[in-house]
């Protein structure tokens, strides 16, 4: 494997060691074994270590959704086309439910307190995207911030349950469920 030259071109690779170690269990060695750097062209890219790591994959995770999600179900004019596409991008970025949600992993550790502040407000922002979604659509304030609650922790439980059961396939139900719940509400408004 060639190493890779870039801060950039490294994020992905300590993306998925955070994913498969954890940030407690992503020891600098495993993270130059996914990487092919040495310590030190790691410390070079990220001089604050492996906190420095944590927090460049969070901004990139972070600009990923608000791009490809929360903007769209924000600003497009057909918010019931942003929804399905936020369901597809969803489906897509987890990778049919056989890939966890990090920001949920960070939010569950003992990482959870470094990164408190953005794990919360890639949560709300998640939540508060799919209810202004809704509105623009037509239903209630209320309603939709239920709904809009109610979707993302569908999906988030449903990235752990697929994963204890190892059944990707749920995942893809819960969408299916979801997107039905969503263009129902849109259908009542």
């Amino acid at each position: 494997m060639k190493s890779p030259q870039t801060r950039e071109a490294i994020l992905p690779l300590l993306a998925e060691t955070f994913r498969e170690h954890g940030y407690e269990g992503a020891s600098l060695s495993a993270i130059a074994r996914r990487t092919g750097l040495g310590k030190g062209s790691l410390y070079h890219f990220f001089p604050g270590g492996k906190e420095e790591m944590a927090a460049a994959v969070l901004t990139e995770i972070e600009a990923w959704f608000e791009a490809r999600m929360f903007r769209p179900l924000r600003e497009d004019p057909d918010p019931a086309a942003a929804l399905r596409a936020m369901l597809a991008q969803t489906d897509a970025y987890f990778r049919s439910g056989q890939r966890i949600c990090l920001v949920g992993a960070f939010a569950l550790s003992t990482t959870r307190d470094a990164f408190a502040r953005r794990i919360d407000a890639y949560f709300a922002a998640w939540r508060d995207a799919i209810a202004a979604a809704l509105a623009r659509a037509g239903v209630a304030r209320g309603p939709s911030l239920d709904l809009a609650e109610e979707t993302v922790t569908a999906i988030q439980g449903a990235l752990v349950t697929a994963s204890a059961l190892q059944d990707p396939g749920l995942f893809g139900r819960t969408l299916a469920r979801l997107a039905a719940r969503l263009e129902a509400a849109i259908a009542a408004a």
